[in-house]
């Protein structure tokens, strides 16, 4: 028994499970989902608007407008739902959309990558998800199927079927009840710990978008100041001259405060974004082929992700996170669309967490074949490397010095001002091309290829070799000069090519060789006078491979 025999044998034994087989049609609670996330911004600023209006006329032309707005929208939540329906068949998942403008989407069952459940606020009221089914194809419009929304009931049942191993096999074939129970509830790889809210504050992004969220708060208190003439009270108490202000301590007062509220602002806005993406983490690996990641405290995600389209993993650890010992881990997969279209952190694994827990779990991710080697274990790259740094570390040192040599031009400065600038610059960008060299490393660890760069965030992939399907090979004139290149490992999943940089040109070459062999082959030129001993700098241990 097989495909839509199946489905309508689970349906007689499980009366309250749906025939996904035949034509559905979404929740009717969705037109309540979708309108009421903009009906009621438009009910308020209607009430708002009659409420203050001092023309009574004006003011009932502005809320019949809006009033037309709301309708429309709801009319169009409706007139989405109407006419669009789906169903699973045997091999294919079909997909149809609007009336006018009429939409048919069908796709194998085999080229469906991942299927991700996403719940906000008011579609958990309702008892919805929204249900996205990634197809892996890299232009937007391809790569994702959204079904906006179905009962979540509905919605885990869709997401069952759709990535089981082969489309036709049932749930309820098996060794017995109790094996399939705990096949769906899933093996507990990873669940959050409280600790682990605090490596997410230390991530460089969360830390931007609270201090975005600041500046737009003051921008808005200026804004209500003047709307409501208390400007000039504030400007009155404030120093009218930069004497005064250092005469006084309050310019040294006010910088204190200011840098206080930022870091303290930036850190429990950091913190509470942190809670609301991360909370109720658990990494699960259900029916022994399927990795599963639920996470959310308002807006609820789970993604759930085929362990057979796993490629590697990915550990990134951002500068303030690395000092603490933290990293990410991600996983690199076909089927997760990347770059801007990208559903967020569709390919997260674990958030923030210690580095030691992340290394385990992405062995245990991939069975425990490989796990991320210890820096000494890595290729070192050519002295060459730390010369393109530092010359890079030279140049923003050069460029700092020209602005300040500049900067009197505009005011009074003593003149010791630009060395002692270009001199507080250069602490930090040469710290910062020593560390970007001691982060790059590659190697190959058994069936995996590993490659690791990066000072702001460092990143190590672990790919596997037989998922490699080219090399592009890239040299700069400079770095022609220097004698290195960039090996690119290009690949069908993640970001579609992981790089080796600035690595020696014939070591290179040669790496590539060994990581798959007879790729480069028919590309080589062989010399047998050509000397292969590792230099110092490249020399690795036995066990590389």
């Amino acid at each position: 028994m097989s495909g839509p025999e199946t489905d309508r044998a689970e349906h007689e034994e499980h009366p309250g499970r749906q025939d996904l087989s035949r034509w559905q049609r979404l929740s009717p609670r969705s037109v309540l989902a979708s309108s009421g996330m903009l009906a009621v911004p438009l009910v308020t600023a209607l009430v708002l608007r009659v409420s203050t209006s001092e023309d009574p006329t004006r003011g009932l032309f502005e809320a019949a407008g809006l009033l037309a707005v709301a309708v429309l929208v709801v009319a169009s939540a409706w007139w989405r739902w109407f006419f669009t329906r789906f169903r699973v068949t045997e091999q294919r998942f079909e997909l149809r959309q609007g009336n006018v403008a009429r939409s048919f989407r069908s796709i194998p069952r085999e080229r469906i990558r991942s299927v991700d459940l996403t719940a906000p606020v008011l579609h958990r009221v309702l008892g919805l998800s929204v249900v996205r089914i990634g197809t892996g194809q890299r232009s937007e419009g391809d790569s994702e199927l959204r079904l906006d929304a179905l009962s979540t009931p509905q919605a885990e049942l869709l997401r069952e079927l759709l990535l089981r191993k082969e489309p036709g096999t049932s749930d309820t074939e098996g060794t017995g009840a109790a094996h399939h129970a705990g096949a769906r509830n899933g093996i507990e790889l990873a669940t959050m710990r409280p600790s682990w809210y605090g490596y997410s504050t230390l991530t460089a992004s969360l830390l931007l978008v609270t201090w975005a969220a600041l500046a737009s708060a003051l921008s808005s208190l200026s804004d209500l100041l003047r709307a409501f003439g208390a400007t000039s009270w504030v400007l009155e108490r404030l120093p009218t001259t930069t004497e005064q202000a250092l005469a006084g301590g309050t310019l040294w007062v006010g910088v204190l405060v200011l840098l206080l509220v930022l870091l303290l602002g930036g850190w429990l806005g950091a913190l509470v974004i942190s809670v609301e993406m991360w909370w109720g983490f658990r990494l699960t690996l259900e029916n022994e082929h399927t990795l599963r990641v639920r996470r959310g405290l308002l807006t609820t995600r789970a993604v759930s992700l085929e362990k057979r389209r796993l490629r590697g993993v990915e550990l990134a650890e951002p500068l303030l996170l690395r000092a603490a010992g933290g990293g990410r881990l991600g996983a690199v997969a076909t089927g997760l669309e990347s770059g801007a279209s990208a559903n967020g952190d569709n390919k997260a694994l674990l958030p923030p967490a210690p580095r030691r827990v992340a290394t385990r779990i992405g062995a245990e991710v991939l069975d425990g074949r490989v796990g991320f080697p210890p820096s000494e274990r890595l290729r070192k790259h050519p002295r060459a490397a730390l010369r393109r740094r530092m010359a890079r570390a030279g140049l923003v040192v050069g460029g700092v010095l020209a602005a300040a040599t500049t900067a009197p031009l505009l005011g009074p400065l003593p003149w010791w001002f630009p060395p002692v600038t270009a001199a507080l610059a250069a602490v930090p960008a040469v710290l910062f091309a020593r560390d970007a060299y001691r982060s790059l490393g590659h190697a190959l660890c058994g069936e995996f290829l590993v490659t690791r760069w990066g000072t702001g965030v460092r990143r190590t992939v672990l790919l596997q070799r037989d998922a490699i399907i080219g090399w592009r090979l890239r040299q700069s004139p400079l770095q022609r000069l220097s004698g290195v290149l960039t090996l690119a490992a290009t690949t069908a999943a993640g970001n579609g090519w992981y790089a080796i940089r600035d690595v020696d040109g014939a070591r290179g070459v040669e790496f590539a060789e060994r990581a798959v062999p007879g790729l480069l082959a028919s590309f080589l030129e062989r010399r047998d006078s050509e000397d292969t001993t590792p230099t110092e700098d490249e020399r690795t241990t036995p066990s590389e491979e």
